[in-house]
């Protein structure tokens, strides 16, 4: 089955979820309402759907190649990636003062959901390059967004992140490339990262890597990171390209997944390059790529878990064996079976909870620039992202691998397909910084010191559980609801009281933390979803709407349910850890 784009699961998700219409004709996005939201909508289902789905398994199959230090991707993908730029689709949330649309965060995810569920091997080249966008836009000199960011926005030019090296990993206080000074206000890095998504090419005139490295008088640690722009080829002070810059790649990886997506060594000698930012600012520059890259992660691994649950959808429709509970019919489809059912059933909750957390995310994004209480909005979206990131991921790998397990004995077999998704799945939750930086992340800065940002959180559920207290039919997932945001707000105070008293407490606690608070957040937002739905039974298309009540009902049963165990978990601490070994002897 070819991959169609949700559109009607993402615009339910805007209007009656999330609330998109709170930006329609505001100060931020004055000419955006929901006219062109759908118009927008639609023409990235088209891509999405006629032009880069197409492309998936044939990039799997295909892969990329080295020849020299030129990187061969798979056949169709340099078209695909000219359309894309053609489209306009780069600079669809930029700034219009350097060629981009202006329009929400919300919308431009909404179209990545999309573009990552049909080829998420090729839509890592825009996400790179969207990541690029912003940190240019919020840390770079006038000159240099006046230069970089229309051509960046316009896709002749494409951005990526070089952070990571051999000896480093995640560890950036342990990063070696160097930064030399040229005496012209340029310098010469020197050095190798490793990990580069879409580090070379020909999809573009050029490729604008920016890259960590250290100067010579640099502290040690994080404090002496700077960030640098370094040209594939050299410019001059009008942007024309010149001559090839030092940087090269040097090797391509073996991946598990993503085949269509060079994952490049980058060899950098003495290449030259911009300081972006202040001398051994780096740091912040990177936290503004890296917040953008977690949301369009977590998007990942929503678009990834509905093209897995569609094809798993679709061949239990189709396949037959068995007798059937439910019918009585003999030699009746498999998703009669009710553990089938079960998981697919299971599988389209998850990924609606995923798609309502990311979005719930760019929301919070958007809403700083449209309302005056941006502090707030600033907290949610900084509380969210890691949730996003993690608790998506997670679920795409689950739903995923549930994709494989319907499909039974040819799941496992790559002609069918799923097992792509599965392998594809499995980079998201290590993106970016590991799923477990993401619950560190969390139950650190995030929560902080006082938990405001989760308190504020707690707040709007228990507002949503007393507003919505008499409508009965829920009494059941409202109680669930109830449980889950008590168990929440108990194991926030725990961690809290903990971070001093016994910080590897915490630690152990902080993924277990991550999990509930995804949980709690999916059905709060699955709940308000399915309220609206039962809101137009009568009006409506009632199959579809009832779908999005029974999700929602088994997403609580099955997945809020799990808090007070979480909360046990979380408060059971570093203890059973504590002096174990795990020899190998």
């Amino acid at each position: 089955m070819t991959y169609r784009p949700s559109i009607k699961d993402i615009t339910f998700c805007l209007d009656h979820v999330i609330g998109m219409s709170d930006s329609y004709n505001t100060s931020a996005f004055p000419d955006f309402d929901e006219s062109l939201r759908d118009a927008v909508l639609d023409a990235a289902g088209q891509l999405a759907g006629d032009v880069l789905a197409p492309l998936n398994r044939v990039g799997d199959l295909n892969g990329t190649n080295l020849d020299g230090d030129r990187v061969v991707v798979a056949p169709g993908f340099l078209d695909a990636i000219k359309a894309y730029a053609e489209g306009g689709w780069y600079g669809l949330a930029a700034d219009p003062a350097f060629g981009g649309q202006g329009l929400p965060k919300m919308l431009e995810q909404a179209c990545f959901d999309m573009f990552h569920g049909a080829n998420m091997a090729f839509t890592l080249l825009p996400t790179l390059s969207q990541g690029s966008i912003e940190a240019i836009h919020a840390h770079g000199s006038q000159a240099q967004k006046d230069l970089f960011l229309p051509k960046l926005i316009s896709g002749v030019w494409c951005g990526t992140m070089n952070l990571t090296e051999p000896s480093a990993g995640s560890d950036l206080a342990a990063l070696t490339t160097k930064a030399e000074p040229n005496g012209d206000g340029t310098y010469a890095i020197t050095g190798q990262k490793i990990f580069i998504t879409w580090g070379e090419h020909d999809g573009a005139a050029n490729i604008i890597h920016l890259v960590l490295a250290r100067l010579p008088d640099a502290p040690k640690g994080t404090r002496g990171i700077s960030l640098f722009l370094c040209p594939k080829y050299l410019l001059d002070s009008e942007g024309n390209k010149g001559a090839r810059n030092t940087v090269k790649c040097v090797g391509l990886e073996h991946k598990l997944g993503i085949h269509a997506s060079p994952t490049c060594v980058m060899s950098f000698e003495g290449a030259q390059a911009e300081l972006i930012g202040p001398p051994n600012g780096g740091l912040a520059a990177m936290f503004t790529m890296m917040n953008a890259a977690r949301l369009a992660v977590g998007f990942e691994g929503v678009g990834l878990a509905d093209a897995a649950w569609q094809k798993a959808q679709a061949y239990a429709l189709d396949r037959r064996q068995g007798k059937s509970l439910i019918t009585g019919q003999d030699y009746a489809p498999i998703y009669d079976h009710p553990d089938v059912r079960l998981m697919l059933a299971l599988m389209k909750a998850k990924l609606e909870a995923a798609r309502a957390i990311c979005m719930a995310t760019a929301a919070a994004i958007d809403a700083a620039k449209v309302d005056e209480d941006n502090a707030r909005h600033k907290r949610r979206e900084d509380f969210l992202v890691p949730i996003a990131k993690a608790w998506s991921t997670d679920r795409a790998v689950e739903v995923a691998s549930l994709g494989v397990q319907v499909h039974g004995g040819m799941g496992f077999i790559e002609e069918t397909g799923a097992a792509q998704y599965y392998r594809d799945a499995r980079i998201a939750p290590i993106y970016e910084g590991t799923n477990g930086i993401q619950a560190a992340d969390l139950v650190g800065r995030k929560l902080g010191s006082d938990g405001v940002a989760a308190r504020e959180l707690e707040a709007d559920i228990r507002s949503f559980l007393e507003i919505n207290a008499l409508k009965a039919d829920f009494k059941a997932e409202f109680e669930l609801l109830h449980a889950a945001v008590t168990a929440f707000s108990v194991a926030s105070d725990h961690l809290l009281t903990q971070k001093t008293n016994a910080p590897l407490d915490v630690a152990t606690g902080a993924t277990t933390y991550l999990q509930l608070s995804g949980d709690l957040i999916g059905g709060w937002l699955l709940l308000k979803g399915a309220l609206v739905a039962q809101s137009q039974l009568a009006t409506g298309d009632a199959a579809w709407l009832n779908d999005r009540i029974k999700l929602a009902r088994l997403f609580c049963a099955h997945t809020l349910s799990h808090a007070p165990a979480h909360l046990a978990a979380i408060k059971s601490g570093y203890g059973a850890l504590d002096g174990l070994t795990l020899s190998l002897d």
